[in-house]
């Protein structure tokens, strides 16, 4: 089962929900099945973390180390 991250619409509150086709997320405060989905922060993490580095600093590529390039 996925896990999404929520924000509440009717009252605001931020949480995890595991869903499937038979359970279906609603609010832990107020039972509000009206719910903005989040974009999970491992998502975006995920997706850069399998980027290429283009070498040291992973800016430029620049053999020095970091800020040596001074971009």
């Amino acid at each position: 089962m996925p896990l999404f991250e929520y924000q509440c619409r009717a009252c605001g509150e931020e949480f995890e929900a595991l869903v499937s086709s038979e359970r279906k997320a609603e609010c832990p405060e107020c039972d509000s099945k009206d719910l903005e989905k989040l974009l999970a922060d491992f998502s975006v993490g995920a997706a850069q973390s399998r980027a290429p580095s283009t070498g040291s600093c992973g800016t430029c590529g620049d053999p020095r180390g970091p800020g040596a390039c001074q971009l």
